[in-house]
């Protein structure tokens, strides 16, 4: 099967209690959460009036983003972009929902601009004044995996850097009872083509296969929301491990060999 790899530049991280990856990577080792975290993130990269009404999976979407971003010490405007997202904004879904049943007329006209599912990766492209393709993706619990592949491919075929962003939050009203999403959980990866002195190195494959129940620190902490399925990656990037597997489809998973520095 064939291989697909890149070197990780920069890492960004949120979930309640862990406002970035450095938290997180504490927390993997020590199990300190931070206290008195706001609810949400407040992504600086946004005007103060857009922060404000942007939804909470823009906001957790932007921080991580640009946290990579950051990290890797890249433009992100120069950057391709894949933002994944199982459901996208729940809780905008289960207004929209309620409201076209009660009083059709009354619909939110920002509030439904902010339910479209590259809502996200408009905003990135807009305050970054990002040119570069962007692509919005959902593969159910399978969306990290294909998102990372959907990455790998740029590389592969002629990207120099890749943002790969992944994001979900809670589910409420009827939805819960279809798919009970639990707080607000985002990571993001800048990757590369090139081997840089420093930085782990990902190597993916494609292969048949369910992935194990997944046993990290993070996976414990985040394990209810829709983009769970992303994090034994980010547990193994945290605990230095040489490999992951990620959920890719019925039956399909990702297996990853990490090389860290």
């Amino acid at each position: 099967m064939t291989t697909l790899s890149a070197t990780i530049e920069g890492i960004g991280f949120w979930t309640h209690g862990l406002p970035s990856w450095q938290a997180a990577c504490d927390y993997v080792r020590d199990g300190a959460l931070v206290e008195g975290m706001p609810a949400r993130p407040s992504p600086q990269l946004l005007p103060a009036n857009e922060r404000r009404r942007a939804p909470d999976t823009v906001a957790v979407a932007l921080e991580v983003a640009l946290a990579a971003c950051e990290a890797a010490g890249r433009d992100p405007k120069t950057l391709p972009s894949v933002f994944a997202s199982t459901h996208g904004e729940l809780a905008i879904t289960d207004y929209m929902a309620a409201t076209l049943a009660s009083d059709p007329g009354a619909i939110s006209p920002i509030r439904f601009h902010n339910s479209v599912h590259n809502a996200a990766a408009g905003y990135w492209t807009i305050g970054t004044g990002c040119m570069a393709p962007a692509t919005a993706i959902s593969s159910f619990d399978a969306s990290f995996a294909q998102g990372l592949l959907e990455a790998l491919a740029l590389l592969a075929t002629g990207s120099e850097a890749v943002l790969l962003v992944g994001y979900d939050s809670h589910a409420q009203g009827p939805l819960t009872t279809i798919w009970d999403s639990k707080g607000l959980l985002g990571g993001a990866l800048v990757l590369s083509r090139q081997a840089r002195p420093g930085m782990p190195r990902l190597r993916a494959t494609l292969a048949e296969g369910e992935p194990v129940q997944p046993q990290g620190r993070l996976a414990t902490l985040a394990g209810g929301n829709a983009m769970a399925p992303m994090l034994p990656l980010f547990d193994a990037l945290a605990n230095a491990k040489d490999w992951a597997i990620l959920k890719a489809g019925p039956a399909r998973v990702l297996e990853m060999e990490l090389t860290h520095a």
